[in-house]
Formats: C-alpha cells, structure tokens, sequence
C-alpha cells in the first residue's frame, strides 16, 4: 500500500516549489484536496493563491500582513492550477475544460504533487508517481476504498473505555451509548473489525447508526466475558484471522503493538492511526507475491496481460524521461 501523510506531502509540495520556473505569479487549488496542496505551494512560493471559482470569479484570497505584493490579476502572467494528485485525469480534464471556455488574459499552466503513471498526460509539473493501491492521510477516512478496508473501532472511531469504563457492565455499557466519535467516515466501510464482546452488539450497531457510520460488516469476539478475553490475550491474532479471510487492502488499527503484529502474521499493509504510520509487509514478501500473482494473471490470459504490460512498461517510461528532462533543464 502505497502511503503519503500530511508531512510528505509538505515535503513534495517543497520540492515541487524548488522546479518549478520563477515565472508562477498565482497558484489555484482544485477543491477539495487540492486546496490543501495548493496553500502550502503558495507559501512555499510566496504568492497569491484562489480556487478555481475565484479564478473564474477574478477573486484573490486575502493574504494577510506578511505578503509583501499588492495582489491584482493586472500583475498576473502565468498561473499554476494545481491539485494533489491525478489519477483517471476526470477531474483535471473537467477543470481544464472549464477553464478553457474563459478567455483569460495571462497563461495557465496545470500540476499535481502526486500522479499515477498515466496521469503525466494533464499536467505540465509533477514530483512523485505514485502507483496503486495508494491511500492519502487527508482523504483516507472518506474514500470509496473504505469498502475494501478493515477498520478497529475503539481508538478510531471513537476514544478507548478508561480502565473504570471497562467495566464489563452497566459502565462500560454506558460507555459504548455516549462516547463521542473522532471520526465519522462519509463512505461506506467494508469491515468493522473489533475486540468488543458479541454480547455488545446491540449496542455498539445503535452508536454506529445514531452516528451515521455504514458498514458492511461489523466482526466481534464471541466470548463470554472481559475476563475470557483476556485469557485468551490474542487480540492481534484474531484480527489478523479475520484480516486474512476478507479480500481486503488495509487495516486500519488504532494500536502500534497490534498494527505491527497484524502485519507479520498476514503479510499485508496495516495502518497504525495511533501514530499515523503505514506499516508494509517485507520488500521480498511483497516481491514474491507481485510475482505469483503476475505469473498467475499471465497464465490465464496471455495476450491480454503481455498488452496491458506493454502499455504499463511504455507509461513508466514516459514519466521517467520526463522527470530526467526536467531536472537537467531540458524541459
């Protein structure tokens, strides 16, 4: 699982500002995302920054006292959209389009930070190519690929019980009535995954739907008590057992401990949000399962893997050369 957190994308958005030429007189940000990308790039260039219906609008966003510019698009000659990552274009191709239909009088140069291996062809700048499956920090609990998660509850969605709360009984019942959630994904999740006994389901649907949280599956211990849980002591195992049955591309846990043991017993990508690291299976690991699954793909359709292969080897050629260009100022 490919992974980028708000502090890379700090990062890239530096290095993005350190090629781009000096001629960037006004950054745009693509809503919603790109907006984030778009105010760090601006302050990296130290520059005016709009979203693209202020562009459309002829509005510029307040600066504040530290910018040392008058802002006017009198001053504008060329202006960067830009949004943080590009993969199908769809988006991109929509803004270009629109923007097309305006007649502005400066020009209009397009860039992402993050771009898949196609997506070179809808933009002029771009720092890294990052392949699938990739998740974003800023966008991970409101993705569609929610349906293909696993997601711990407790240390997620909503605070963990204090050792009072935990009760097994009238307080740790009241607790999982009234907690407050952290989060509350806007999509769909594929499987809640969590150590709560199977005897709090009824409780623990109705906090998952007062709060509007959906699911498609929601996994419990089904043991008799606290006390049997913790005999048992295999928290990590069990997920990792529920984990490796599913076809699911990540899970989410709140603890290091556990993330870390979850990812050596199924060999997939685990995301510890307690310290907001992606953890991965081996380099070797997951060399030898991209080749079992390419010689397996291949084995069943020959010509049509060897096509899709010759395309992918075409694409990343593409970009490679380009980014050499670029950064040997051949561009």
């Amino acid at each position: 699982m490919n992974y980028r957190s708000v502090s890379e994308l700090n990062r890239d958005t530096r290095q993005l500002a350190r090629e781009l030429p000096d001629r960037i007189d006004l950054v745009v940000g693509i809503p919603r995302s790109g907006l984030l990308a778009a105010n760090l790039l601006c302050l990296s260039l130290d520059v005016p920054m709009t979203d693209v219906e202020g562009l459309c609008e002829g509005r510029i966003l307040q600066t504040g006292h530290r910018y040392d510019g008058a802002v006017s698009f009198d001053d504008v000659e060329t202006v960067l959209v830009v949004d943080d990552s590009v993969d199908t274009g769809r988006q991109m191709r929509e803004t270009k389009g629109r923007l097309a239909e305006m007649e502005f009088p400066f020009d209009l140069e397009y860039g992402a930070i993050y771009i898949s291996s196609q997506g070179h062809r809808e933009v002029d700048h771009w720092v890294d190519v990052i392949s699938k499956p990739r998740v974003f920090e800023w966008n991970m609990m409101h993705h569609p690929m929610l349906k293909q998660f696993c997601v711990d509850i407790d240390g997620v969605l909503c605070r963990d019980p204090t050792r009072e709360e935990n009760d097994d009984g009238p307080r740790y019942r009241e607790f999982l009535t009234t907690v407050e959630p952290r989060v509350v994904p806007t999509e769909k999740i594929g499987w809640l995954v969590t150590c709560r006994l199977e005897q709090y389901r009824d409780e623990t649907e109705a906090w998952l739907d007062r709060h509007g949280i959906e699911y498609e599956n929601l996994v419990m211990m089904d043991l008799p008590s606290k006390e049997a849980r913790k005999r048992r002591g295999n928290h990590a195992e069990y997920k990792a057992k529920v984990y490796r049955r599913t076809d699911a591309d990540l899970f989410i846990e709140s603890s290091r401990q556990q993330a870390t043991k979850i990812c050596d017993l199924t060999r997939k990508p685990v995301h510890c949000y307690e310290e907001n690291e992606m953890l991965n299976p081996g380099h070797l690991d997951r060399a030898f399962q991209k080749s079992s699954s390419y010689l397996s793909r291949f084995s069943e359709n020959p010509l049509g893997f060897s096509l899709k292969a010759s395309k992918y080897v075409l694409n990343e050629g593409y970009y490679t050369l380009s980014r050499l260009t670029e950064r040997r100022g051949g561009k």
